[in-house]
C-alpha cells in the first residue's frame, strides 16, 4: 500500500509518499521564507500563489520518480490514495492543497483522505519510532496552537486545556520580529538565548497559579514588548531578553503538563508542533515525564514543522481503517479542532 500525502496549511509546501512496507521513501518540503521576510510574516495570498507554483513542480517530481505504468493493479501509477490537510490553517492556503489532491484523485481514480493537520502532529513521533504511545498525553505547541490533549487511542482525543489568545510559539515568533532576528524567528530566538544570562529578566509565568490547564499568552507578548523597547540593543542584552523569556514559556508548559499528569494519572507523554524542537522545552519535559515514572515521546526535529510526512502517514493509517472518500472531493476548514469529526 502507498499513500501520497499533501501538506499546504500554512507556508510550507510539502508533498511525502508512505509505503507500508518501505516507510516514508519520499518527502520534499520547499519553504517560503524569502517570499515572506520582508514583510516579518506571513502574507497569505502570497503563501496560496506560492503554494500553487511549488505544489506543482514538487508533484511533478513525484511523477518524474514514480512514472505510470502500464498492467499495474493500483490504477497504473502505485498510488492506493491521496491524502491531504483540509485544516486547521489558512483558507486560502488550504483550498490550494485540496483542489490539486482532488484532481490527482479523479484523473487516477483513486480516494481521497482528509487529514487533521493537528491529528497529523499528533501521529509524527511515530514516524521514527512505531511504538504504540496510546494512552497519552499530548503537548501541542507550535506557533497557531498550545494545546493539552487526552489522546485515548488513533482518532479518539479529549482537548484538556487550550489557550485563551496567542499561543507559545507566536510569542517567540513575536519577540524575534521585535528583536529584529528574522523571519521566521522563534528558532533564531531559541539560539540567541544560548548565550543569555538566566532570569536577567522577570517575565510573568500565566495562569500557572490556577488550576486549569489553559493559557494566556498575550499579556507576556505585552510585558515583554515593553522590557524590549526600554532596553539597549546590544546583542548582549538581546540574548538576555531571548533567554528570561525562553525560561517564561518553557516553566510555563512545564507547569500546565505536571498538573494535567496529576488529573489524569497518565505517564506517557507526546510533545509534538513546531516548539517542540526547542531544546529547553525538550530537556525539561524529560525531566518532568521521568520523575513520574513515565516515558516521553518527541518526533524528530525534521518532522517538528509542517511536512507531509506526517500527512501521509496518518492516510495510511486512515486508509487500513477503512476512513476514506472514494470520490474526489475538496474539503477546507480552517478552524478545524483536534477532536472534530471529518467523515
Amino acid at each position: 500500500m502507498r499513500i501520497l500525502g499533501i501538506e499546504t496549511s500554512c507556508d510550507d509546501t510539502s508533498v511525502a509518499i508512505y509505503d507500508e512496507q518501505r516507510g516514508l521513501v519520499f518527502h520534499s518540503t520547499l519553504h517560503q521564507n524569502h517570499v515572506h521576510a520582508k514583510f516579518k510574516g506571513i502574507v497569505p495570498e502570497l503563501a496560496a500563489r506560492s503554494h500553487l507554483n511549488q505544489l506543482l513542480f514538487l508533484i511533478k517530481k513525484i511523477f518524474l520518480k514514480y512514472p505510470l505504468k502500464q498492467n499495474t493493479n493500483v490504477n497504473n501509477n502505485g498510488f492506493h490514495a491521496i491524502a491531504y490537510t483540509i485544516g486547521p490553517g489558512l483558507a486560502s492556503s488550504l483550498l490550494v492543497g485540496a483542489t490539486i489532491a482532488g484532481s490527482i484523485s479523479l484523473a487516477l481514480n483513486i480516494p481521497c483522505i482528509f487529514i487533521n493537520h493537528l491529528e497529523g502532529h499528533l501521529l509524527s513521533v511515530m514516524l521514527s519510532s512505531l511504538e504504540d504511545p496510546f494512552p497519552c498525553l499530548v503537548l501541542l505547541v507550535s506557533g497557531a496552537n498550545t494545546q493539552l490533549i487526552c489522546a485515548q487511542s488513533l482518532g479518539q482525543y479529549i482537548i484538556l486545556g487550550n489557550t485563551r489568545d496567542d499561543s507559545a510559539g507566536n510569542v517567540f515568533d513575536y519577540t524575534a520580529k521585535l528583536l529584529d532576528l528574522g523571519f521566521p524567528g522563534g528558532k533564531k530566538l531559541s539560539d540567541l538565548a544560548q548565550n543569555g544570562q538566566s532570569r536577567k529578566y522577570i517575565f510573568p509565568r500565566p495562569m500557572t497559579k490556577y488550576a486549569s490547564l489553559n493559557f494566556s499568552f498575550s499579556g507576556l507578548k505585552t510585558h515583554v514588548r515593553k522590557i524590549i523597547l526600554n532596553s539597549s540593543k546590544s546583542l548582549q542584552e538581546k540574548s538576555n531578553i531571548a533567554r528570561s523569556l525562553e525560561e517564561a514559556i518553557v516553566e510555563t508548559l512545564i507547569v500546565k503538563c505536571e498538573l494535567a499528569i496529576q488529573k489524569t494519572n497518565l505517564k506517557n507523554f507526546l510533545v509534538c508542533g513546531g516548539v517542540s524542537a526547542n531544546h529547553l522545552l525538550r530537556k525539561r519535559i524529560k525531566n518532568l515525564i521521568q520523575s513520574y515514572g513515565g516515558k516521553c515521546f518527541f518526533p524528530k526535529k525534521k518532522f517538528c514543522t509542517d511536512n507531509a510526512a506526517m500527512i501521509a502517514y496518518t492516510g495510511f493509517l486512515k486508509y487500513k481503517s477503512g476512513v476514506f472518500c472514494r470520490h474526489p472531493t475538496i474539503v477546507v476548514n480552517p478552524n478545524l479542532l483536534i477532536n472534530e469529526t471529518i467523515i
